[in-house]
């Protein structure tokens, strides 16, 4: 099966702009998921608003505290 075509550009700039290379297969195959991820994300966009967000990050640490803390 040929690799997804966002593969390898995104090598590329992640080795220009890290300056590090993919380091094995497993990375490379998660750069093909990136690709399904990115599709994914984008069905979803115009579905969320803000205010289902978080307010902020305190809050946000409010919300995934331990119950008896």
């Amino acid at each position: 099966m040929a690799e997804p075509k966002l593969v390898l550009p995104t090598m590329d700039a992640i080795q220009r702009w890290q300056g590090i290379a993919v380091p094995n297969a497993a990375a490379r195959h998660a750069l093909a998921d990136f690709e399904a991820l990115i599709a994914d994300l984008e069905k979803l966009r115009g579905e969320m608003a803000f205010e289902e967000e978080p307010a902020g990050f305190e809050a946000a640490l409010r919300d995934c505290r331990d119950p008896g803390s």
